[in-house]
C-alpha cells in the first residue's frame, strides 16, 4: 500500500495534478478544489487519510476537474 499523504499535501496534489494534466492556470485548479471542498467532497478523506495517496490523488484530480471546471 502507498504511504498516504497529510491531508494538506494531498489537496496541494490535487490541485498540482490538476494544473498539469488539464493545463489550467494554478488560480483556476485551486478555486476548483476549495469548490469541492464547499461541497464536501473531500470529507471522507479528512476523516481515513489513509486514502490520501498518489493514486487517489490521481482519480480525484479527473473527478474534481470533470465536476468544478468552468463550462463554456
Amino acid at each position: 500500500m502507498a504511504n498516504p499523504m497529510t491531508y494538506e499535501a494531498f489537496l496541494d496534489e490535487v490541485t498540482t495534478l490538476i494544473t498539469e494534466k488539464y493545463d489550467v492556470t494554478d488560480k483556476l485548479a485551486i478555486e476548483m478544489v476549495m469548490r469541492a471542498q464547499e461541497d464536501e467532497f473531500f470529507s471522507g478523506h479528512d476523516d481515513h487519510p489513509k486514502i490520501c495517496t498518489q493514486d487517489r490523488a490521481h482519480e480525484d484530480a479527473r473527478t474534481v476537474f470533470k465536476k468544478y471546471s468552468p463550462k463554456p
